[in-house]
């Protein structure tokens, strides 16, 4: 098992990056928090790896955080019906924690909210892992210890509703985060309306 790469950032896309190890180059498929985390291109890096072994393939999936690639090992190998494809899909459209605290809480509806994810996906993820023995009264501690600041929860709901609306996940997530990096907007709603500008406007 391949459990992580040590090398150079060649280039990466919202959706895989390339690692130069030793002068091999490893396709790497990553989720978007894990983007969001990437060094500039030609610098050191150290990514986490899943290796998941297909018939016709070896894939590797890459997470910058022990908690993204827990979290991803968690719906690939206890929640049926999600494969890698679905689970980086959850990592791309909500953080790790905002992620348990909706499990924990049974919120349905948010998880639905994903880009890929339906609501029978949303509710089958909440009964699966609920039911795992302890995993929600760690949750329930490691939300509280760990809640998400006011603005990734503002860019949270600003990146769902824009979803909701049509745009495409990669999309509203670069756009919402460009605006915050700018300090353009503070409230979900703001961002919304900001982002809708941009976006129609083609910037």
């Amino acid at each position: 098992m391949i459990t992580f790469l040590d090398g150079k950032l060649v280039n990466a896309l919202p959706t895989q990056a390339i690692i130069d190890v030793g002068g091999v180059g490893y396709e790497v498929f990553i989720p978007l928090s894990s983007y969001d985390k990437l060094p500039p291109a030609g610098q050191p890096i150290r990514i986490l790896t899943h290796l998941a072994v297909r018939e016709d393939a070896h894939v590797l999936y890459g997470f910058m955080t022990p908690a993204e690639r827990d979290l991803f090992r968690l719906l690939v190998n206890h929640v049926s019906g999600i494969g890698p494809k679905l689970a980086l899909a959850v990592l791309s459209g909500m953080s790790v924690t905002s992620f348990k605290a909706a499990v924990v809480n049974s919120d349905v509806g948010a998880i639905s909210k994903i880009s890929g994810l339906g609501k029978k996906t949303a509710e089958r993820i909440v009964l699966e892992l609920k039911d795992k023995l302890g995993v929600a009264a760690a949750w329930e501690a490691a939300s509280a210890a760990h809640a998400p600041t006011p603005e990734q929860e503002q860019a949270n709901e600003a990146v769902l509703a824009l979803i909701a609306l049509g745009y495409k996940q990669i999309e509203a997530h670069k756009t919402v985060r460009d605006l915050q990096d700018k300090g353009e907007a503070k409230s979900a709603e703001d961002l919304v309306k900001l982002a809708l500008k941009r976006m129609a406007a083609g910037r």
